[in-house]
Formats: C-alpha cells, structure tokens, sequence
C-alpha cells in the first residue's frame, strides 16, 4: 500500500474515530472534543485531496485515487470541519430531540463524524459494488440527523428520505447484479476497471446502466425522484443540511460519473452522457417554477440544490474541457455558498422564527451580519457576475457547444436565465425588501456566521479566478481521463 493509499484510509479512519471518542468523553467535555478531533480530520483529508489532484490516478487495494474523488475529498474535508464548528452554535438553540438531553451533544457528533468518513469512504471506494454499499450506509446516520428534532415534521422528513432513497438504490442494486453477471471478476471484484469488461451485451449494459443512474438519481435528488430534498434539507439541523447538500449529493454524483466512465466504451460514450444530459435538463427545469415563489429560507436553498446537482450533472454529460472545467468550479462554489446559505439559518430563525416556515425580507436592514450571510450566499446561488458559479455557468453552456449538443446547451441556457431571474429576486427581496419586527436579542452563531462568510468570500473570489485558468490544464486532463 502506497502512502497515498494509507493516508486515505487515514482520511477514512479519523472521523469514525473521532465519533466513538465523542461517545465517550464526559457531556461537559464533548463540544472541545469534536472541535479538536475535527482539526486533524480535516487537514488529512485535505492532504488526501491534494495527493489526488496532484498524482496520477489508481485504483487498487479497492481504493480509487483520481481527480475527481479529490475534488470531492476536498469538499467534504472542508464542510465537515465547517459543520463540526459551527453545531455548537446550534445544538445551544435545541431544545428538544428523540435523544435524552444529556447525551444529545454526543449522539449529535458521533453520527455527524460517522456521516463524514463515510462520505470520505465513497469518494475513495474503487469497487462499484462496495461503494453502492456505502451509499446505502450513508443514509443510517443522515437519517437519524434530518430527524434529530424530535418535530413530527423532522420525523416525517427522516423517513421520506430513508424509504425513497433506499427504493431508489434498491434499483442500482438490480444494475450491479447485471453487470456482476458479465464481468469475468464476479460481484466481489466489481472494480471500475472491471466493469468496462462487461460483456453481455450492449442492450444488457444499456439497462444496467439506466438502473443504475435511476436508482443513484433519488440519493443525488435528480428530478423526478427529488421528492424527499426540500423537506429534508427544511428540517435537518443547519450544519447537517449543509453537509448533506455541499458533499453528500455531489459525492453520490461522482459515482454517477464514475458508473459512465466504465459503462460508456461499452454503451457508447454518447449514449451514456446523454442520459446525464437528460437528467440534468429535467432537474432544470422542474427547480424553475419553486425558485420563482416565496419558500422558507432552508427551502429556497434545497431547489436550488436541485438545480446545481442538474447544471453539474449537464457539465459532466457535455464532458468537454470547457465544461469539465465549470464543473471544477461548480462544484467547489456551489458547496460553500450552500453551506453557508445552511449555517446563516441558525441566527436567521433565532433572529425571525417565522422563517423556518416562510420567506423572510429586509434582513440587511435589521441583522447585518446575517443579511450579508444569506446575500453573499444567494448572489453566488443566482450566478450573480462575478461569482464563480456565473463563470462555472458559463462554461458548462458554452462546453455544450463544444460537444455539438446545440440544442442542449441553448436549452440550459434559457432555463439557467430562468433561475437566475428567480433566485435574484429572492436576493432583493431577502436582503433589501420591507423589514418586519424581529427579536431584539443577539442570535446565537453570529460570530460564527460572520467568520464563515469571511472565508467563503475569499475562497469564492479565488475560485472566480480560477475559472478563467482552469480549461485546458492538467486537472481538466485527469478529470476527462477519470480512473480509467
């Protein structure tokens, strides 16, 4: 095993053990504990993601080590820290959960941590088979997180999630089992490379392949299989929506991505990036009708993950330079606008209880720091210029081109217009609109909110830099070449 590979499964390791620590520390010492254990998790994972985009790609000892599972490695490592620091914040405005009260900060950490490494543990899996097993696992501890509350509305939401995600991998299993049929390496050695093996058919890999995409769409919250997005996303705690939707929907994507590397010299290439093509307009074009009305913040922020998910999935199918370059871009601007969107709502309720049910207006006229929060959030979501994601946009559109998807890439264009319209909107209305009465005490998190904004305003003004760097480099080349 290479020290590449032994540090990923570092990366994998600390986070699970960071959750039974968390279990079993004194409740007075729990907090400090997840925060000094989150550190080092995150700094490795981080050096993982470095080693990934900087080397070339392997796969062996079941680990897959390439630019795309860095990219994603990066963004997990990033916005679980993030999420670790900024719960205390919340679980202090928690009043009530189906976890007794002195061992809710426990419960809480230990299945956040348990969440990451197996977030971490999908990024890097180099076997279909086990990383479909992961995917499923991931929705154990997320689950019972959305449902933390102990709200009937949390309960429900949990258990939407839990029944219709589990529906739709119960479909992806049926594709595996296809292509475990066709592959000289058997179920047990289904790795990436093994996979393009396939020899069954090209019409048997054909519905293998749309089983499995189907089935991945309901865990990615791909329309028409969203449903249970908006309500989750609504009633999770903060740090743990922003979790679920800046890394665990695109890391599900990159198994996606990786199922059309494989299958696509088998299917045809085209073939199979058309059906990411599809997916991604119809995600679009569903998300457009809810970005134009009045929702509750949390809401508002889990469309607009079904229209990210749609252009990131779109930016892979188009699969040119340009569009895999806006894909780089998307993916790392759209987590931490989102994440940010997510930990803005803690001091936004405290501050405007009704906006865990209703839209909010005026909040830079009353709580600057999280009107500018939610206004740096809801500018980059919009693809406001010069935001990377208008750039990221820009070169997902114009990468449609490039591939001779015409139609397509005009088609996103004009549906891309349409939510931008939207979701800018929102933004004056949210941020500059009639102000109504709030609470005059100080929300709790604000320090949190406003350091967090710091960050992502530089980190998002970097990235708005690298668009116009990225096409044609090497990160391009090894995104296109996958782990092939």
């Amino acid at each position: 095993m290479t020290s590449r590979e032994l540090l990923a499964v570092v990366a994998i390791a600390l986070p699970a053990f960071a959750a039974l620590l968390v279990l079993l520390v004194p409740s007075r010492l729990v907090a400090r504990v997840a925060i000094g254990a989150a550190i080092p998790a995150g700094a490795v994972g981080l050096a993982v993601a470095v080693a990934c985009l900087a080397g070339d790609p392997t796969l062996d000892h079941g680990l897959a080590l390439d630019a795309g599972g860095g990219m994603l490695l990066a963004v997990i490592a990033t916005i679980g820290l993030a999420s670790v620091l900024m719960s205390p914040a919340y679980l202090g405005t928690l009043h009530d959960s189906f976890v007794a009260e002195r061992r809710r900060q426990a419960s809480f950490f230990a299945l956040l941590f348990l969440f990451w490494a197996v977030l971490v543990a999908i990024a890097v899996a180099g076997n279909l088979g086990l990383a479909w097993l992961l995917v499923e696992a991931s929705t154990a501890p997320s689950a019972l997180l959305v449902g933390f509350t102990g709200k009937a509305r949390a309960l429900e939401a949990g258990w939407k999630y839990l029944v219709l995600t589990s529906l739709g991998l119960g479909i992806a299993l049926l594709g595996i089992l296809i292509l475990a049929g066709g592959v000289d390496a058997g179920l047990t050695q289904l790795s990436w490379h093994a996979v393009s093996t396939y020899s069954g058919g090209h019409e048997t890999a054909l519905v293998a392949y749309l089983l499995l995409l189907a089935g991945l769409a309901a865990k990615v919250g791909w329309a028409p299989v969203h449903n249970w997005l908006p309500d989750a996303h609504s009633e999770a705690p903060a740090p743990v929506s922003a979790l679920l939707s800046a890394a665990l929907l695109p890391t599900v994507l990159l198994v996606a991505w990786r199922v059309e590397q494989s299958l696509g010299p088998v299917i045809g290439v085209q073939t199979a990036r058309s059906v990411l093509i599809g997916f991604g307009l119809v995600s679009l074009a569903v998300a457009v009708p809810f970005l134009w009305r009045s929702l509750a913040w949390k809401r508002l922020l889990a469309y607009s993950s079904l229209e990210h998910m749609g252009v990131i999935a779109l930016g892979i199918g188009f699969a040119t330079p340009l569009a895999l370059a806006g894909v780089v871009v998307h993916v790392a601007g759209h987590a931490l606008a989102k994440a940010l969107g997510f930990y803005a709502a803690t001091p936004l309720v405290a501050h405007e209880p009704r906006a865990a049910r209703h839209g909010v207006t005026g909040l830079a006229r009353t709580e600057r720091t999280v009107g500018t929060a939610v206004g740096l959030s809801l500018a980059t979501l919009a693809g406001l210029p010069p935001t990377p994601l208008f750039f990221s946009e820009v070169l997902i559109v114009a990468g449609g081109f490039e591939a001779g998807r015409t139609w397509a890439a005009a088609a996103t264009a004009v549906v891309l217009g349409l939510g931008f319209v939207g979701l800018v909107h929102a933004l004056i209305e949210t941020t500059a609109g009639k102000a109504h009465r709030r609470s005059v005490t100080r929300p709790p998190g604000l320090r949190g909110v406003a350091t967090a904004t710091a960050v992502a305003g530089a980190l998002l003004a970097g990235l708005a830099a690298a668009a116009l760097w990225l096409p044609g480099t090497h990160l391009v080349e090894a995104l296109a070449k996958g782990i092939s």
